[in-house]
């Protein structure tokens, strides 16, 4: 059908209202409480226009369209409705908007501006009410809501939860929940659906949960926006939830080649920033990514993306998880890979410096397996000592990868005592089986995760007594809580806030001597600066002693490349380093990170090195389609009490008598059930932002 806008002649949808024409067309009719995803109510009157053969302005949201209708926006009488409206919403408003956080991108702001309208003509009423900062990562400010409507819109049409409603409370009315409950109470879903549909700045996400130097979409999904391979978590969740495993093994691997290796063992920084941490626990992500993975049936490989041959060739040294992945991006561009491994197996710290009861062979293996099916030449048992060389062989790009395999031993006394061991070489021993037996007292230097790796895997070959001494207190180890907590219940025996001074003995390891630390910091230069509490020497016994403090590249001093404090190779920001040709990634250039972080790393030279071969760079494949979730969650009123649910694991005393993987994967049940306590975050982007009028063709300043 045809109507006619403002003059102009507009093809109009049966059953579209005034406004949504208008909008389509690209003409401007102001509004407020009209929202594109929620259904119109027409309360606020600021869309007001006058329709020939009707006396009076309606309301455009509300008001469907007719053939021949003939509507004027900026007669008298609809300039005149609107301006009341809007008077009447600022006479209760703040009238200072720069102490607002939403200054600048309010649309109620926009409004009056576009308007260029005031409360003057009214007696302006305050409400002087606090912000309510008392529940979790919502804050509400009453002084600032103009009872638009949309929140409560939003959370009962939309998201169907069903518990923000018109309250009538000694101060006005206001948008909100029963009075006296919380929002946990009240059975809020946190989707936070709410804020995203706030014109004022009424309804804001809590401090602290918009960060600066970072875009918005990763501060309102941080588990997404804090995966350094940028998984996409809460899409892979949802399918958990669903039941569908093998779809969410597929969101997983569109990023990374190592789903149930991830989910064994990946730092799980993701976890760390769910938002749910505000509420009660994060979301077990990690031991999601696991179970869906296990329950994997191989379906994402019938999309895999192969592109042509493009017959250049390129040689990665080393067969860790970064050199592993950027092989496997490059052989899906069509390139011809080889990576060249200097173990028997590859795998590199996956294999040889993480122990089997976290990380089994079988694991290992198989993803390695599925790696090697993209056309990927493996050649072990080799050390590649100059790149150039394999440049002079015909390979057209070489990446190094070989990551920090040297442990690192402190300069103190006794440090060359027989019994001393390093944790990287240790590790690898124990893992091959050279060592397979360990005698008397095990004392470990080091806080972090390697320490306990170490500290465990002494236990399980045998050793008596085990200890782990760290300059670090407890609450600031580098240790995750879990291995922490895990060591405590096998019997390790810590002394957290301790510096190690020396290492006693006369040909052979007797003792450590430790001394209690005062206060431990990095001064100006980032050198450490340790204080100790006087009198508090004390000579622990022990028969070895095994240093986890750190690692570092071997070999780079030979390859004939640019390095950077000692060991590690220099890149630029394509990864480039000074030899042409050669790229480095992974630990080698950045020291040690976690498995994730490397993988990204593979990916990003992946990415460099076919754009250096003529490429275009992309390797980004979609293995399953792309489904639109659907934004109406509906209530749960026990969903702010889901309890984080705990894997299966083995008492402390069957652990510790092999390498056996101690923990189960979740079961379908459990994993779906863990599933529904995500807050779907994500959804919020799927909200539709409303256009300010400066957006539109037609929408001049009037």
């Amino acid at each position: 059908m045809k109507i006619v806008i403002e003059g102009k002649e507009i093809i109009a949808k049966e059953g579209s209202t005034i406004l949504d024409t208008a909008l389509e067309a690209g003409i401007y009719i102001p509004h407020l409480c009209g929202h594109p995803d929620l259904e119109p109510i027409g309360a606020c009157r600021l869309c007001s226009v006058e329709i020939d053969g009707i006396n009076d302005p309606v309301p455009a949201c509300k008001t469907l369209v007719e053939d021949g209708m003939v509507v004027k926006i900026n007669s008298p009488k609809a300039e005149e409705t609107r301006k009341m409206a809007m008077e009447l919403i600022l006479a209760t408003h703040p009238s200072d908007c720069t102490g607002c956080p939403k200054y600048g991108k309010c649309e109620l702001q926009s409004l009056y501006q576009y308007m260029g309208v005031g409360p003057d003509r009214w007696r302006r009423k305050s409400r002087t009410v606090p912000n309510d900062d008392s529940n979790p990562l919502i804050q509400y400010s009453f002084t600032r809501c103009i009872r638009c409507g949309r929140c409560i819109r939003a959370c009962r049409e939309l998201r169907g939860v069903k518990v923000l409603d018109y309250q009538k409370t000694p101060f006005g009315i206001r948008a909100g929940i029963e009075e006296g409950l919380t929002l946990k109470e009240a059975g809020c879903r946190f989707c936070g659906a709410c804020i995203e549909v706030c014109p004022t700045g009424a309804i804001m996400d809590a401090v602290g949960i918009i960060k600066e130097g970072i875009s918005y979409s990763d501060s309102v999904v941080p588990c997404r926006g804090s995966c350094p391979a940028g998984v996409d978590i809460p899409r892979y969740i949802r399918y958990i939830k669903e039941g569908d495993f093998s779809k969410a093994t597929a969101v997983i691997r569109e990023k990374v080649p190592f789903p149930e290796t991830l989910g064994s063992i990946c730092n799980h920084v993701c976890e760390s920033n769910c938002k749910r941490n505000e509420l009660d626990e994060p979301l077990s992500i990690c031991r999601l990514k696991r179970v869906a993975a296990v329950k994997d049936d191989g379906s994402w490989k019938n999309n895999k993306r192969k592109s042509p041959p493009t017959d250049k060739k390129v040689a990665v040294v080393g067969g860790g998880p970064a050199g592993l992945t950027a092989a496997y991006y490059l052989a899906k561009k069509g390139h011809l890979v080889t990576v060249f491994e200097e173990n028997e197996k590859a795998g590199g710290q996956l294999r040889y410096g993480i122990p089997a009861y976290r990380l089994s062979d079988a694991t290992l293996d198989k993803e390695i397996s599925d790696i090697l099916e993209e056309g990927i030449d493996l050649v072990t048992g080799t050390r590649v000592e100059k790149p150039k060389d394999l440049l002079m062989k015909g390979y057209d790009a070489v990446l190094v990868a070989t990551g920090t395999h040297k442990g690192t031993v402190l300069p103190i006394e006794g440090n060359d005592l027989d019994g001393v061991l390093v944790n990287t070489e240790f590790l690898k021993k124990a893992r091959l089986g050279i060592i397979d037996k360990m005698d008397g007292r095990v004392m470990v230097l080091g806080g972090g995760n390697v320490a306990y790796d170490c500290a465990r895997t002494a236990l399980r070959l045998g050793a008596e007594e085990v200890h782990i001494a760290c300059l670090e207190d407890l609450d600031h180890m580098l240790a995750s809580k879990e291995e922490i907590e895990e060591g405590r219940e096998e019997g390790i025996i810590l002394h957290a806030g301790y510096s190690f001074l020396r290492i006693v003995g006369e040909t052979k390891v007797e003792g450590v001597e430790i001394q209690k630390v005062k206060d431990f910091y990095f001064d100006e230069n980032r050198r450490a600066v340790v204080e100790l509490v006087e009198g508090t020497k004390e000579i622990i016994p022990v028969d070895k002693v095994i240093f986890a403090v750190g690692q570092k590249p071997h070999g780079t001093d030979l390859m004939e490349l640019e390095l950077v404090n000692g060991a590690y190779i220099k890149t630029n920001d394509k990864l480039e380093t000074s030899m042409e040709g050669v790229f480095a990634a992974g630990d080698v250039v950045t020291g040690t990170k976690s498995v994730i972080e490397a993988i990204a790393a593979g990916r990003k030279s992946a990415e460099e090195i076919d754009k250096y071969l003529g490429g275009d760079g992309d390797i980004s494949e979609q293995l399953v389609e792309a489904e639109k979730p659907d934004p109406y969650i509906g209530p749960c009123p026990e969903f702010p009490y889901l309890s984080r649910n705990k894997p299966e694991i083995m008492a402390a005393d069957e652990r510790i008598a092999s390498f056996e993987v101690f923990e189960k994967p979740f079961d379908k049940d459990t994993a779906m059930e863990e599933a529904r306590r995500c807050l779907q975050c994500d959804l919020r982007l799927e909200i539709t932002n409303p256009k300010f009028w400066y957006e539109f063709k037609e929408g001049e300043r009037k």
